[in-house]
This record gives C-alpha cells, structure tokens and sequence, in this order.
C-alpha cells in the first residue's frame, strides 16, 4: 500500500486484529455503535407465512463474497412479517452461525434466518454505515474468535457485540467509505470480467468435447443420421447404443465422519469430486464416479487412482472391451446428466436412469484417438482457467487487504472525502 500516505502519528490500539491506529481515532464496542438484532424463522407449517412477493427472507447463502445480497427464494407474508424482525435497508448483516463473520450489505428492507446477526446503525453522528460495513469485513478473524467452537462455530449477539471496531471523527469515517466504494467498485468489476471470461471458457470446453464425440475428428467423413436428438448426425461407420449393454453401475458406500481426515493416502471422492481422503479403498480401478443426489447429482469425474467413491455417487463397476473408460467418460461429460435429474426437494440420478441414455460408439481406435484430443484439448484450456482463478483470488487478497488498511487507518484517505 505504498503508494497511499499514512497518518503523521500513530499509537498502539491494544486490540491485535486492528494494530495500531492514528492517535486522534478512538475505539468503542460493536454494541455501542449500533443495534443487534438476531433473525429467526417464522413456521414453514404454516404457509400463511410466506408469500412469492413479500419481505426478502435472507439466508448466509444469499450473502455474497462482495458483500451484496442476492435474490432470496422466500420471502415473508404480511403476517409473517409480524412473527419475524425488519432489518432496514443500508444495514450489514453477518453470519454468526457455521461460516462466521461473512458480510453482507442491505440494499432494501429484509429479514433474516436465525443464522444471521443484523447490525442496524442507529448512531448516525458517530458511526457511518457504510464505514461499519467495512470495518466488519475486516474483522472475521475477531468474529471467529469470540465465537463458541463447538461441532458448528456460534457467536450469539452478545459476544459479538463485545467486538471493538475502530472510530475516527464521522468525516474521515465517509472519506474512507466513499474511497472503497470507489475502489472495491473497480476490483468487483474486474472479478467480474473475469468470471465472464471463466464461464466462456467452460462453455467452449464444453463444446470441443461434444463435438469430438459426436462427430469425430475427421471433417471430411461421410455421416448419417443418428436418430437421437442430442447426437444429431456422426460418422456413418459409428454406432448408437443404450448404455444398459454396456456397463455395470452401482452406489458409493458411506462412510462416517471418523474415518475421514483432510489428510491420508486414499481420496474420498462425493458427488463433487475430492472431498476428503481415507485409509482404505472400495474401488481399486479406473472408474467414472457420477454425482448421485442433489444440487451436485450428474456431476462426472475420471477416476485413476485406487479411491473411496461414497454414497453420494454412483460409479462404473464394469465395462465392455468395446467401450474405452476415458471416452466415456467424455460422453458423460458430454451428456450434463443433470438435465435428467429427479426434480424434487431432493434431485436425484439413479443408476438405470444412466444405463437408459444413448450414445455415439465409434471403433476403439478412434475412441483412443479422440480421447488423446480431449485430453489435450481440455488441458489446455484447464490451465488457462487455473490462471484465471488465481488472478482472481490475488484481487480478492487485495481487495481484503485495501479494506482493512483503510478501516484502521494504516492509509491516508480524507482526500476522498463527500459532503
């Protein structure tokens, strides 16, 4: 942060997550800067409580990294309104259940699920909302520590409320909000491109790989008809086939939390992918595991590596010589199971609903062929979408870190100031 000025004098806050401050700033307790307010959740029984088009009812998931609210799913009746609490709009809203300290910023008025603390700044003329918000996206790690660690983190109002923020006369306190309006502004906008750019590579990914499978690598083959929509027409020496002739399928095992660690020789594959590792193996072959249950069900994965595929997923117990793994796999990938997904509460693929999709089966000569294509193919794009992603996780460091730097005066930013 160089290339901003600091402050002429500082002094040592006593409070380790702000370090020290500029001496004229002074410090106060979260619970005297503002009112805290935790949410609940009127009855699901009694449907007179919500309604389509009444009070956003807000959930952690709704609260996004940039700290905006997201549309929520459900929304509360007149009458539920009356068994649950308003939070006004420009107030800042944290989890304190399960991921605490994530931030958000009211942009009209809602509610919120127990799981969400409201901070509501009824202190206007010493306490800027917006500068709060910001000093509160600064202290996850302090909210975290205040927090009960039991099976699932808990920070109740009053612990939170015990938190001390830093507070600098009210026009320093707008200068340094309106500074990272403006610049958390231009960061989200970058991030933004860049996910644009991610969603455009998958989508060509997604592209090469269907047409490799459906029509060969060879341009300048004779096709025909294939009969199923989603293939349309292939090469004229490949077939078509259901998947039932071809493959045994079958559901992962469970497996219980303590014979699971974030560390051991044996990953733990889940719906989706890697999601822990083990000491034993129920599968000791190249297989394709396929999300089986809910958001993630569909979901396909190569796996080349002796594993434990849960119950979460299905996976390939047998193959018929006449199919190559990989080039399945491709198929499948190809395919986005998830379309066909049970749509309940629940969305569900079953192994006969994989058995039952049609494919295109060329020679296993090209099958090779185009799997060595799709490898490369897909890599190369994989790569760039790595370098994409760690470009975006640095401006979401520096995003964090400009914040903070601002909030506790470590730069010098009245210039910014509004009236």
């Amino acid at each position: 942060m160089s290339r901003y000025k600091r402050y002429e004098k500082y002094k040592d806050s006593g409070v380790e997550w702000i370090g020290e401050i500029p001496e004229h700033w002074e410090l106060n307790k979260l619970k005297r800067l503002s009112n805290i307010i935790t949410g609940n959740t009127p009855s699901k029984s009694e449907e007179e409580n919500y309604d389509d088009e009444g009070i956003p009812w807000v959930k952690p998931d709704n609260i996004q990294d940039d700290g905006t609210v997201s549309e929520t799913k459900e929304r509360l009746s007149v009458i539920g309104l009356q068994k649950a609490r308003l939070i006004p709009k420009n107030s800042a809203i944290v989890c304190c259940i399960g991921t605490v300290g994530k931030v958000g910023f009211t942009q009209q008025d809602c509610t919120t699920n127990q799981q969400i603390n409201s901070i509501i700044f009824e202190r206007p003329s010493i306490w800027n909302n917006k500068y709060g918000f910001y000093c509160l996206c600064s202290s996850k790690n302090e909210h975290e520590k205040y927090s009960n660690k039991v099976v699932v983190s808990i920070l109740n109002k009053t612990q939170q409320g015990n938190i001390l923020m830093p507070v600098p006369s009210l026009k320093e306190q707008k200068a340094i909000a309106n500074f990272l309006d403006q610049k958390t502004a231009v960061i989200d906008g970058l991030i933004a491109d860049k996910k644009k750019f991610i969603e455009l590579l998958q989508e060509k990914r997604q592209a090469i790989i269907t047409e490799a499978v459906t029509k060969g690598l060879n341009p300048n083959v004779r096709m025909k008809d294939s009969g199923i929509e989603w293939i349309g027409e292939i090469p004229e020496e490949w077939e078509v086939s259901s998947l039932r002739w071809y493959i045994s399928i079958k559901s992962g095992d469970y497996i219980s939390q303590e014979n699971i660690d974030e560390e051991g020789p044996i990953p733990v594959i889940g719906g989706n992918g890697l999601m822990a590792y083990t000491n034993k193996a129920n599968c000791n072959f190249k297989t394709i595991a396929i999300g089986r249950v809910g958001a993630l069900c569909g979901n396909v994965h190569f796996i080349d590596y002796p594993s434990w595929i849960t119950d979460n997923a299905l996976y390939i117990t047998n193959l018929r010589s006449k199919l190559c793994i990989k080039y399945l796999f491709y198929v499948l990938k190809a395919l986005n199971l998830n379309q066909y997904a049970n749509k309940t509460a629940q969305p569900l693929i079953s192994s006969s609903l994989v058995k039952s999709q049609v494919i295109p089966i060329p020679p296993i000569i090209e099958q090779t062929d185009i799997v060595n294509y799709l490898d490369i193919k897909t890599a190369e794009i994989d790569d760039i979408i790595s370098e994409i992603k760690l470009q975006i996780q640095k401006l979401k460091e520096y995003r964090q870190s400009l914040i903070y730097e601002a909030v506790t005066g470590k730069i010098y930013v009245r210039d910014y100031a509004i009236d």
